[in-house]
């Protein structure tokens, strides 16, 4: 007896095929992060920026700190938005570099002034970017756009467990335990003469990490400036499930690079890290040094480990798999 062929329906079929070719589109569609670094090719002590840019074009900057040349940097390109981790001058940009390979990698000149409105917002008004902040930074930000000549608006806020799509990007804020005061540096009239005299600087709220999520289905963990929290496993790791980290490892300030790799190896778990944040010379011709704490990070963690070398982009798939330009 002969059995029956059983035929699918066209509709099923076409629906079929149409998600395969949508999942093949999306295994295929990477988020590419390029790291703008002090001198070209190398990891170096103030390097902080990382530019991520989604499948879909949105490209987000993040802590422009002192190594972005200013708004005119040849290396930006469309910035659509800006995050800060908090408020310190290293983060932010009190003052910058006035272009790449000046100085040394342990020692780069960043002798161009950007008070008191910051390289960020210098960066923000000239490619009428969004700075996306958490705590009391939005009002910060919105003053400093206002006093630029620019769009408060585009100063917004999200808080922990809330979220906003910007450009096609979900962004959310996550604890970092850190300091995040204003130096009145920043502000002008009585009240920075005030701070300043007093010692002390304006509070605007605790500092913050991010969570990203792109649109090829990618998360992303930006550190910032933190400890060790239980929210990296609780929040990071479980409700977010982050598979890219960045996370800084300079010691003394933030997580030194043994408390980094217990976060990447116990807490978070990701496929993939990049260090941050090392506070030294950490390559020599794109190589990292041995003995620096970078090296001693790469012993250390299980994940893949990608070190930032100014100016070279790597890509990454949704599974945070890189796909190009990593080491």
């Amino acid at each position: 007896m002969k059995t029956k062929k059983r035929h699918l329906p066209l509709g099923l079929v076409m629906a079929a095929g149409l998600a395969l070719t949508a999942s093949a589109q999306a295994d295929d569609a990477v988020v590419k992060v390029t790291p703008l670094g002090s001198h070209d090719g190398e990891f170096c002590s103030r390097d902080r920026a990382l530019i991520f840019e989604d499948p879909n074009g949105t490209r987000i900057l993040y802590d422009a700190g002192r190594t972005v040349a200013g708004p005119d940097d040849p290396r930006l390109g469309n910035i659509d938005v800006i995050l800060v981790s908090h408020m310190h001058g290293d983060h932010v940009g009190d003052q910058r570099i006035d272009k790449t390979n000046q100085g040394s990698c342990g020692n780069p000149e960043t002798s161009v002034s950007s008070l008191p409105q910051s390289n960020t917002v210098d960066i923000a008004l000239k490619k009428n970017s969004t700075i996306v902040t958490g705590s009391e930074m939005p009002a910060f930000f919105a003053a400093k756009l206002k006093e630029g000549g620019g769009d408060p608006g585009k100063s917004l806020l999200v808080r922990f467990g809330g979220s906003r799509d910007v450009g096609g990007v979900s962004i959310t804020t996550v604890p970092a335990v850190h300091s995040n005061g204003v130096s009145p540096s920043f502000l002008t009239g009585p009240l920075a003469d005030y701070l300043a005299a007093a010692g002390v600087s304006a509070s605007v709220g605790p500092p913050t990490g991010y969570v990203l999520t792109f649109s090829n289905g990618l998360v992303v963990y930006l550190s910032g400036d933190t400890g060790i929290t239980a929210e990296q496993k609780l929040v990071v790791k479980e409700h977010y499930g982050a598979q890219l980290v960045v996370i800084n490892i300079g010691d003394t300030f933030t997580t030194g690079p043994t408390e980094a790799a217990y976060v990447i190896n116990d807490l978070i778990s990701p496929a993939a890290v990049i260090a941050s944040h090392a506070n030294e010379a950490a390559t020599e011709n794109g190589k990292v040094v041995a003995g620096t704490r970078t090296a001693r990070f790469t012993e250390l963690v299980s994940a893949a480990v990608h070190v930032p070398l100014s100016g070279r982009t790597m890509a990454f798939n949704g599974a945070a798999g890189c796909i190009s330009g990593c080491n």
